[in-house]
């Protein structure tokens, strides 16, 4: 069960992947951590290159590209990259229950105030529960 640490809100227009570079980079700067765990969607050069320049390992999901791919289980990557669902878990967390699924705001500013409220709560939570 992780903490949150890094947020960052964008318009539903950015895709994921575009703010994983400035997410490595935030959060590098607040803790220190060994790897970057990433599903299929952050397939991309660039952010493994960066993580690795941070000196992370980053284990991202390969895209196949309409190839088949062999995930062999087992390996200490695989079991690693199991530990991405916490992350899962956790942005669903943050929609179902503490409201980043019914914003009722417009505008930037109060829209992030909404969801970072959120995460703040979420974060508490999740505290209580590690030491519970």
């Amino acid at each position: 069960m992780g903490l949150p640490i890094s947020a960052i809100v964008t318009s539903a227009s950015v895709h994921d992947s575009q703010v994983a570079i400035p997410l490595i980079k935030l959060t590098s700067n607040k803790v220190t951590y060994l790897y970057d765990l990433m599903d299929v969607a952050y397939d991309a050069k660039r952010i493994d290159e960066t993580s690795r320049q941070i000196g992370h390992v980053p284990i991202i999901d390969k895209n196949a590209r309409g190839k088949e791919t062999n995930h062999p289980d087992g390996t200490p990557e695989a079991e690693r990259y199991k530990m991405r669902s916490a992350s899962e878990r956790a942005n669903s967390r943050l929609k179902e229950d503490f409201g980043a699924n019914n914003i009722m705001v417009k505008g930037h500013n109060k829209v992030t105030q909404h969801l970072m409220f959120g995460v703040i709560v979420l974060f508490a939570d999740q505290l209580i529960r590690l030491l519970g």
